[in-house]
C-alpha cells in the first residue's frame, strides 16, 4: 500500500476523494457545465505517489488543496497533483461512463507532505508554479463547496478511514506538462506559508 507523510509520521490513505468542478472558472475554461449537485470521484491507494512522471501528451495536471481525514474531521492540509488524461476523459464523458480510466490511474494522485490543520480553514489558498511561472491561485472564496460541506456530503455515503485525503478541485490553469517541467506548490494561510511541495516531472 502507498504511503504519504503526515507530521512526520508515515500515513496510508485507504482512498483519495476528489471533488470535480468545484471553481467557476475552471468549469468554464473546460466548457463544461455548473453541476447541480457536488461532484465526487474516487482515486484508489495505488494512484498514490510522491513522484510526477510524465504519462502521455494529452496528461494534464490540476494542482488542488489537500486535505487529511482522521476520526472523521480534517486533521491535515497539503498539495497535490490530480492528472487526468484529458483525451481519455472526453472520450468518456461523451458516452456517459465511468472517469477512472481517465482519472484513477497508478500514479495519478501526486502528493506532497501533509502538516496538521492549525489555521482557520477561511484563510487557505493555494498556488502552483511551473518553471518559476505562475499558472494556478485559488482561495477558499472561491470554490463552490467549502471543506466542510465536502465532508457532509461524502459522509452520507462513504466511510471516511483514518488518512484519507479529500482533493478540494482544481482552479483555472489547467493544462498538459513536459519532462523535466519543475513544479512547486504551496498552500498559504493568506500570507504566511503552511506547506511547500515541489515535483520535476520524470
Amino acid at each position: 500500500m502507498n504511503t504519504l507523510l503526515f507530521n512526520d509520521t508515515l500515513i496510508t490513505p485507504s482512498k483519495v476523494i476528489c471533488i470535480g468542478r468545484n471553481y467557476v472558472e475552471h468549469i468554464y475554461e473546460l466548457n463544461n457545465e455548473i453541476p447541480s449537485s457536488m461532484v465526487v470521484f474516487n482515486k484508489p491507494n495505488s494512484a498514490i505517489t510522491d513522484t510526477l512522471c510524465f504519462i502521455s501528451p494529452d496528461t494534464r495536471f490540476e494542482g488542488e488543496i489537500c486535505f487529511l481525514m482522521m476520526e472523521g474531521a480534517i486533521a491535515g492540509v497539503g498539495f497535490g497533483l490530480d492528472l487526468t488524461k484529458g483525451d481519455l476523459q472526453n472520450y468518456l464523458k461523451s458516452k456517459a461512463l465511468p472517469w477512472e480510466r481517465a482519472k484513477g490511474f497508478d500514479g495519478s494522485a501526486v502528493l506532497g507532505d501533509f502538516v496538521p490543520l492549525t489555521v482557520p480553514l477561511e484563510s487557505l489558498r493555494m498556488t502552483l508554479h511551473i518553471n518559476g511561472v505562475l499558472v494556478q491561485e485559488a482561495t477558499y472564496e472561491l470554490m463552490i463547496y467549502k471543506p466542510p460541506e465536502m465532508v457532509e456530503e461524502i459522509a452520507r455515503f462513504m466511510s471516511f478511514e483514518d488518512g484519507d485525503i479529500i482533493m478540494s478541485g482544481t482552479p483555472k490553469g489547467v493544462s498538459t506538462y513536459h519532462i523535466g517541467d519543475t513544479f512547486i506548490g504551496r498552500i498559504y494561510s493568506e500570507d504566511t506559508l503552511v506547506i511547500e511541495s515541489q515535483w520535476s516531472a520524470l
